[in-house]
């Protein structure tokens, strides 16, 4: 028997109910994963709140979750480059938080060997984000971009994707998380009021990335940014398509981009705290703070 977290209305966290499935053998283009590590993402408690039903309507119940780190465990008819033993990332929109699971082989890439479960588990969705963000607005070296939200799971990413490509990084953050920008690169400056001040007191920007959206990030954006082209965020929410800022649109290469990023050592997560998936709860009640440094993981 396996365990899998899933929401039978939409709801707060208190919605999440842990039961026992049997996960059977894998169909045709599938393959059986045990995961090892479960990454937590704000999409995913927007997901059981409901946020995003009329976007992506769910037929409940559903399994929250859409990123992963396991082992290959069986092998379906039809699927070539997967063998029983390799070590995997998953993506997708929802199922994730299980111990087991039957997905298809194209939701698979392999993971790399230096980089362990937990890392790999948190690449697809914020590195994957970070990496398309960057690139959408063609960072490069010699710009000094500034990220807002730096010192969450996308932040991190972005921090250290646009350094490795030889730009300069000003991250807005709480001050207590100041030394840790520092650690990865970025000149901290606090979010809230005085933040246009503290930027410009640092010099000129020359591009802007969004993690965290709302009137306060825009309009700091639009007061420092003359060029914004140049702009794009993370949170397609009204305050950014009135000022005309660009949402993140993924990269095809995303994936395979990231992994081998973090192969080399340039993207790194700080893992800020770690649950038994039978604890999920406590991990969507984390992120719901929206104070979270680095990501979450769920044990299996």
């Amino acid at each position: 028997m396996s365990v899998k977290i899933y929401f039978e209305e939409y709801g707060n966290p208190t919605a999440l109910v842990q039961a026992e499935e049997t996960v059977g053998e894998p169909g045709a283009g599938e393959v059986r994963i045990v995961n090892r590590a479960i990454s937590v993402n704000p999409v995913d408690w927007k997901v059981v709140a409901g946020y995003l039903k009329d976007f992506v309507p769910l037929q409940l119940p559903a399994v929250p979750g859409n990123e992963t780190a396991g082992v290959v465990d069986a092998v379906g008819s039809g699927v070539d480059g997967f063998a029983v033993g390799d070590e995997v990332i998953w993506s997708g929109f929802t199922g994730g938080y299980r111990a087991q699971a039957n997905v298809p082989a194209s939701s698979l890439i392999a993971k790399p060997a230096a980089v362990d479960f937990e890392q790999a588990a948190s690449l697809p969705v914020a590195a994957g984000t970070a990496y398309s963000a960057v690139h959408q607005i063609g960072v490069r070296e010699g710009d000094t971009v500034l990220v807002h939200a730096a010192a969450g799971g996308v932040g991190t990413a972005t921090v250290q994707i646009a350094k490795a490509l030889g730009a300069r990084v000003i991250g807005t953050a709480s001050p207590a998380n100041h030394d840790y920008l520092r650690s990865i690169g970025a000149e901290p400056v606090t979010y809230g009021d005085g933040l246009v001040d503290a930027v410009k007191a640092l010099g000129t920007i020359s591009a802007s990335i969004d993690n965290v959206g709302g009137a306060a990030s825009v309009a700091a954006t639009v007061a420092l940014l003359p060029d914004l082209s140049r702009a794009v965020t993370a949170v397609a929410d009204e305050h950014a398509a009135a000022a005309g800022i660009a949402v993140v649109v993924a990269s095809e290469d995303r994936l395979t981009a990231v992994a081998k990023l973090a192969e080399q050592g340039v993207i790194r997560f700080e893992i800020q705290d770690r649950f038994p998936l039978a604890e999920a709860v406590k991990a969507f009640e984390l992120s719901l703070t929206g104070h979270v440094r680095g990501k979450i993981i769920l044990v299996p």
